[in-house]
């Protein structure tokens, strides 16, 4: 029945290369956005074996899918051999730079850690910044390799806002991020962050800026995720943390929800728990009781860590938002 009211997109069964599922009714972390080729991928940097990564990703356009390159760039140690990769093979020079970029963005904050700024120690700051740097001058060189790639340009949103480099020249690397791709989540998701009170903005901007973005997306897209991170992002700057749990918060993510990732338009595409998570997280915040536990029932236990690590023990409040949806 919750099927037919709200659809759901695509069905990931549909997916020849979805890895499968734990059986039982179960909380479980997402592997490799749960597609087998993915887990190649990751397997193949694992292994330091370039010539098996480039095989790997043949199916995959890097400059376009954030999410497979955020598995390479989370690959511990990466960072010690794509280097000399990107100096050796020159025909796929900006793949190496790209996703060395991308792992120096996330090495560097994996060296700053998630403490507040006033707790962060000056040799942390030193290495978060030499590793942002690293990263930027990896990000420029693919993005002016390939110019028709918006993922290098995401990235220099994240490292710009790290290393501070200015409201001017993020908004510059905005622009062309969304030259490239109008609709791009990823990017819209970065901006979120950006307008954040303790980043760059003010209260208020976050929200105003994902509702014109999503006010302007097709039915059954999955900028539709930029609604509930905005409210997430909002809950996490806010003292009160029932600050979600109002009427017109519940409705705007049901609505969210029914014009994105519950339209019959959705593409489950490798990764597509992730924005169900999104959603789950902000319903579950806001204490919905009518679209989540069809979300939760869509993702049949798949627990993705972002945006959940907000939270203190992120599977267990995912657990508990799932027994009460």
């Amino acid at each position: 029945m919750l099927g037919k009211l709200f659809g759901g997109g695509k069905r990931a069964e549909a997916n020849p290369f979805a890895l499968p599922a734990p059986r039982g009714n179960r909380v479980y972390t997402l592997d490799a956005l749960g597609d087998v080729r993915v887990l190649a991928a990751v397997q193949a940097a694992e292994a330091g074996d370039w010539e098996a990564v480039k095989g790997a990703l043949v199916p995959f356009d890097l400059g376009r899918d954030h999410q497979v390159l955020s598995e390479l760039a989370a690959v511990d140690g990466l960072q010690d051999w794509i280097g000399r990769v990107a100096e050796e093979d020159e025909e796929h020079r900006a793949t190496a730079l790209l996703i060395s970029g991308a792992r120096h963005v996330l090495w560097g904050w994996e060296a700053r850690t998630s403490a507040r700024a006033k707790d962060v120690t000056r040799e942390q700051w030193q290495i978060f910044h030499e590793r942002l740097e690293t990263a930027e001058e990896h990000l420029l060189e693919a993005a002016e390799s390939r110019p028709e790639w918006v993922t290098p340009w995401r990235r220099l949103l994240t490292s710009g806002r790290g290393i501070s480099r200015g409201r001017a020249v993020n908004e510059v690397r905005l622009d062309a991020a969304l030259r490239r791709d109008p609709l791009d989540l990823e990017t819209h998701l970065e901006w979120v962050s950006y307008l954040q009170p303790r980043w760059n903005g003010e209260p208020g901007q976050a929200l105003a800026f994902a509702r014109e973005a999503f006010g302007g997306a097709p039915d059954g897209h999955r900028l539709g995720c930029v609604i509930p991170m905005a409210h997430i992002e909002d809950w996490v700057e806010s003292e009160n943390k029932e600050s979600l749990d109002t009427p017109e918060i519940q409705d705007e993510l049901r609505d969210a929800a029914r014009r994105s990732i519950l339209h019959p338009d959705y593409e489950r595409r490798p990764g597509w728990q992730e924005d169900f998570n999104i959603f789950a997280m902000a319903l579950g915040l806001s204490s919905e009781s009518i679209v989540a536990p069809r979300v939760f029932h869509e993702l049949g236990g798949a627990y993705t860590p972002w945006p959940w690590k907000y939270m203190a023990r992120p599977e267990t409040m995912y657990a508990r938002f799932r027994r009460l949806g």
